[in-house]
């Protein structure tokens, strides 16, 4: 009999439902356990989900026994101590995208984990989705010829009430770290670190971005340019394009609601190519991962690596830096 791997959340937000939903779609997995601040916020949880343990602090939650592995869904300012919580506890982790606030936190996190010998990964669930395997697989063929760019935008303009953690500076707010993540990610997957950087951004009242303009130049004549926003509703899309033609990932690009596109030729050109979408959001691909890397004693993942995170999370940094984006985290 396969192993049946025993989920906990730490957190129990939009995301944390989102991921709970998918579980019923991943085999020999349950999810045991709600971590949250607050009785109420565990008990309404536990109302929709049913889970066995509904504990109210994170703490109660990382001493569980009878839990396997824990998901890390709070704010982004969090995801740090959280993740050390659980790790201190010997438990492996899942922790939400960004990873944490900066490289320096990152690193902390993947050292704990390795002095440990425990499982972490960065939620990044783009990574082991069906869509972006496939464009993996196509360019790794050659369709593309040599890659020469990437576009990609992300933007949404949010609807009353607008939620806090989107412009709340001690949320990690701002547009890089909530949605430009995953254009960053994008053009990283595709052409690697950057030769160099530009990135503009529009500030809002409470000083994080509400628009960043990103520019990626390599020395092999290759760019990527990235757009995120929270002023305009956008496309959603990304495009990856060489000397032989061209692949697009429509709305939404990090998701597997998505379509690929790929052009070899003119803008006629285009062949869609066929992609097995589950049910639910798409969650149960890393849930998935995750259980198969537990159940052959992993310790890091061999599809999103400590050395794939910390690039992401060294690029994020310079980008802050060099568009004027700045938390309290970056002082400590």
């Amino acid at each position: 009999m396969m192993k049946t791997i025993r989920w906990g959340i730490l957190g129990a937000g939009r995301i944390a439902r989102k991921f709970a939903s998918d579980l019923q779609y991943v085999e020999n997995c349950e999810l045991i356990a709600i971590g949250s601040r607050s009785v109420e916020a565990a008990a309404a949880f536990n109302a929709d989900y049913a889970v066995k343990y509904q504990h109210d602090s994170y703490e109660a939650l990382a001493a569980n026994p009878a839990v396997d592995v824990i998901y890390i869904a709070t704010p982004h300012p969090q995801h740090y101590e959280n993740t050390l919580l659980c790790l201190n506890h010997n438990k492996a982790v899942l922790c939400e995208k960004p990873f944490a606030m900066n490289a320096k936190q990152a690193s902390v996190m993947i050292a704990l984990a390795k002095e440990k010998k425990l499982f972490l990964m960065e939620a990044l669930w783009t990574k082991v989705q069906p869509h972006y395997i496939k464009l993996q697989e196509m360019i790794k063929a050659g369709l593309l010829g040599e890659v020469t760019g990437v576009l990609a935008n992300f933007g949404f303009k949010p609807m009353e009430p607008i939620p806090k953690r989107l412009f709340d500076k001690d949320l990690g707010a701002g547009t890089l770290l909530d949605i430009g993540i995953y254009n960053v990610f994008m053009a990283l997957s595709v052409l690697g670190k950057p030769d160099d950087i530009h990135a503009v951004m529009t500030p809002s009242v409470t000083g994080v971005d509400m628009q960043c303009a990103v520019t990626f130049i390599y020395n092999n004549g290759a760019i990527a340019q990235l757009f995120s926003t929270f002023l305009s509703n956008l496309p959603t899309e990304a495009e990856i394009f060489g000397t032989n033609g061209r692949i697009r990932l429509t709305t939404r690009f990090y998701e597997p609601s998505g379509r690929l596109e790929y052009y070899s030729g003119r803008v006629d050109s285009l062949e869609i190519i066929p992609i097995y979408k589950e049910p639910g959001f798409g969650y149960q691909y890393e849930a998935r991962h995750v259980n198969e890397c537990l159940r052959y004693g992993l310790t890091e993942s061999p599809i999103l690596t400590f050395a794939d995170t910390l690039l992401l999370m060294e690029t994020l940094d310079k980008i802050r830096e060099i568009a004027g984006i700045k938390y309290a985290e970056d002082d400590i």
